[in-house]
């Protein structure tokens, strides 16, 4: 009786251990799948800017601590610091930092714009307190704009209706202005402007352009023949009324498109 029953569990043995041989294939799988991806891990492409900040900055560590068995202060520099052979680290800081912050030197013609943007301030302050002290708000407008500082002229002082010939007025506006103009490493343009009223029949000019573009030479001759003032900084030009300041419908708008407009320009001299 008793050699069936051993019998009996040899062959449960044996049938229980085929059942479970499927887990060892699949633990092969599992281990082969894993070290495929570890390969495929390994074989990424690195960062190659972060590497070479990150092997820069332990050298530098290491380089720079010294041995905390030979009385030094250790990597971090913490170690020890009231015994240690080695004085406490120095931050060190080059001139060049110091100069410029890590910006880059300005260059010749940087510095160039810079001092010029600086007399452009100044001479822009000068007119707008010679305007008020001298109570001409009403005919003279002075603008920063992105070509320059721009002075506008109203004709009222400047000129006769239909003429170009400058009043006795005009002179001590126009030589302030001379004065000015003469240390100014920049040009000077002279614009010309009317309204859009057609030039009367027994006129000198034969239209408006012709009106225009003498009115900002007589301005131009005064600088150049009464303040002997460079030729080489100054330009002029007429445009009649093409570029209108206001509305030409009203009196007002009409008022204000006859005028001259005398800009310094943010340019240098070549």
């Amino acid at each position: 009786m008793r050699q069936p029953n051993r019998r009996r569990r040899n062959r449960k043995q044996d049938g229980s251990d085929q059942r479970d041989r499927w887990m060892i294939t699949y633990a092969d799988l599992i281990t082969l799948l894993l070290i495929f991806f570890v390969v495929m891990y390994a074989m990424s492409r690195l960062d190659t800017e972060k590497y070479k900040l990150v092997t820069q900055s332990l050298q530098a560590t290491f380089q720079s601590g010294d041995s905390i068995l030979e009385m030094g202060s250790g990597i971090t520099g913490t170690a020890d610091t009231q015994n240690h052979k080695n004085s406490p680290p120095q931050t060190a800081v080059t001139e060049d930092k110091e100069e410029d912050n890590g910006e880059a030197p300005l260059t010749e013609r940087e510095l160039a714009f810079r001092a010029q943007e600086e007399e452009l301030a100044n001479f822009m302050g000068l007119i707008q307190q010679y305007v008020k002290d001298n109570q001409l708000e009403e005919d003279i407008f002075i603008s920063d704009e992105p070509q320059g500082i721009a002075i506008t002229l109203s004709d009222r002082f400047l000129f006769d209706v239909g003429k170009a010939e400058l009043k006795s007025g005009a002179a001590p506006v126009l030589g302030k202005l001379a004065s000015l103009f003469g240390d100014l490493n920049t040009t000077v343009s002279i614009e010309g402007h009317t309204d859009n009223v057609p030039i009367g029949r027994h006129s000198s000019y034969k239209d408006n352009w012709e009106l225009s573009g003498a009115r900002a030479m007589s301005v131009l001759r005064f600088f150049l023949e009464d303040s002997k003032l460079d030729p080489a900084g100054f330009q002029y030009a007429g445009y009649a009324d093409t570029r209108p300041a206001a509305d030409n419908a009203t009196p007002e708008g009409k008022q204000k498109n006859r005028r001259v407009e005398i800009t310094v320009l943010r340019q240098l001299k070549q």
